[in-house]
């Protein structure tokens, strides 16, 4: 399938998508502006011109039976189901979906909207999950990127639901506030990460404040006593949260940090910088935790420009788990993972919920995991 993404061609992480194994039309909308809309019109095509009685004479049943079967009804026998699955994957049938959707009252699609799809380190993971889970199920997506644009945005939500889509995954590129879109949108919304300002609303996000204390007592249970935090912009809700939350992780622990922490860019160039002033101020400094991987990869940078050892002298936490990173950093690198694409699935299966009247409401906090790589090292013995 050929598509594009507001007029540019796919890149890697598009051609994964695109080309999922299990979603029959993981659709962009390809607008330039408000008012074109070419890559989603084809969305009640039946691309290759097969039929659904291709369908049943492939596989020996009448076109009742083979409709049955692609419909998931109990009356057809397992063995059958599967024979037709196979012959309409195999002749690569696409059904009609809008007319099945005309017959059903749904059309198995879903809308999928962000602000902001160039921020793909964060974006694009919880895309995939959220396709994969929708692919899992038989539905498809149709994605709008506003690109922050107010008018955009209202567009896209009056295109969207005039395909009529059963419900809307708006995705952040950010784990902040943002305002709520769902008074204009008459079919259930999902969050996720972002939180709505509306509390009626369901929000998925990140646990930043999770995410802290896991790196906070992996660095105490090491026997770190002297911990440090460099960060980046304190604009963002997330490095705030993930400094608090290291605090009451080292209060708890009887412990004062290492100086107050360093907000800066989220880069490695910060990092580097922010590394020799924080030796200079507290040179007995044993553990930093850093907000992030590209922070943390210019720690260790600086680090070792100072002479100082990793994890011998110091030990170094990341967050993000970016494996570009965190993997290929020397030494490689400890970090949280805050799993993005489960956030994506997670989102999935509360819409459906919502979709089946078991709607939820609040803010949900999705919980990290921590990677231990050879940053950290091991234990000290007392």
């Amino acid at each position: 399938m050929d598509v594009s993404v507001n007029g540019h061609p796919p890149t890697a992480w598009w051609k994964r998508v695109i080309g999922c194994r299990v979603c029959a039309a993981m659709l962009a909308e390809t607008f330039s502006g408000p008012g074109r809309a070419d890559a989603g019109a084809c969305m009640g095509r039946q691309w290759s011109g097969v039929t659904l009685s291709d369908v049943a004479k492939r596989a020996g049943v009448s076109v009742a039976t083979a409709s049955k079967a692609l419909n998931a009804r109990d009356e057809v026998a397992p063995a059958t189901r599967q024979r037709v699955l196979q012959a309409a994957d195999e002749l690569a049938f696409q059904p009609n979906v809008l007319a099945r959707g005309l017959i059903s009252g749904n059309t198995r699609t879903i809308g999928l909207l962000t602000d902001e799809l160039s921020a793909a380190r964060f974006t694009i993971p919880v895309l995939l999950g959220a396709e994969n889970a929708l692919g899992n199920e038989q539905m498809s997506v149709l994605l709008c990127d506003a690109r922050g644009d107010a008018i955009r945005r209202r567009h896209y939500i009056r295109t969207l639901l005039a395909r009529q889509v059963d419900g809307f995954i708006v995705v952040g590129d950010r784990n902040d506030v943002r305002p709520s879109l769902t008074r204009d949108i008459p079919v259930p919304v999902v969050y996720v990460y972002c939180e709505s300002d509306d509390p009626g609303d369901l929000s998925i996000i990140a646990d930043d404040e999770g995410g802290a204390r896991l790196a906070a007592e992996h660095l105490v249970s090491l026997g770190r006593r002297r911990i440090a935090h460099i960060t980046g912009d304190p604009a963002y809700r997330a490095a705030r949260d993930r400094a608090s939350a290291l605090r009451s992780a080292l209060d708890a622990a009887g412990l004062e940090p290492a100086g107050e922490p360093l907000y800066g860019q989220w880069s490695q160039r910060w990092g580097r910088h922010a590394v020799g002033a924080l030796l200079t101020a507290q040179p007995e400094v044993d553990a930093i935790f850093c907000g992030s991987d590209q922070v943390a990869y210019g720690v260790l940078e600086g680090l070792r420009d100072f002479g100082r050892a990793v994890p011998d002298d110091v030990a170094v936490v990341g967050y993000d788990n970016w494996e570009l990173l965190a993997t290929e950093s020397r030494p490689p690198l400890t970090t949280v993972d805050v799993n993005l694409e489960q956030l994506g699935a997670a989102a999935v299966r509360h819409l459906f919920a919502a979709l089946d009247g078991q709607a939820t409401t609040g803010v949900l906090r999705h919980p990290g995991r921590l990677i231990v790589r050879e940053s950290t090292g091991v234990a000290r013995r007392p």
